[in-house]
């Protein structure tokens, strides 16, 4: 099971972590993933961390203003927001699989959340 929290209404400019707690899994050995869904968009994926204390990979829409991160003594996965655009706005979800091969690739993950809304407006 995973649950996301974290969301929240802010300004551009500003930032949000959220948190994706894992439970019911061997979390060390999963892959996560968070990805994300505006309205009247296509879900993308945004940022990955492989299991144990992989790689880490994002899409490029981010790069350089989020950050995920993993704490595996809490079984939660972050994602920290920075320097938010009004483009971020969506619902977020985490994702957890076992073996992935395209990171950004939601078919591939076989666990998902219920999603955390990020909006960003001024």
């Amino acid at each position: 099971q995973l649950a996301e929290s974290g969301g929240d209404l802010v300004q551009p400019g500003e930032s949000l972590r959220l948190s994706c707690v894992v439970s019911g899994l061997n979390f060390y050995h999963y892959t996560i993933a968070w990805f994300r869904q505006a309205v009247g968009k296509e879900r993308e994926g945004v940022a990955c961390i492989e299991r144990w204390n992989g790689p880490t990979y994002y899409a490029d829409s981010v790069k350089g203003r989020f950050s995920i991160t993993r704490d595996n003594v809490k079984n939660t996965v972050y994602l920290q927001m920075n320097d938010l655009k009004p483009e971020d706005s969506a619902f977020y979800f985490c994702a957890a699989d076992e073996h992935i091969g395209n990171h950004f690739d939601g078919a591939e993950y076989e666990y998902w959340g219920q999603g955390t809304q990020v909006t960003v407006s001024s």
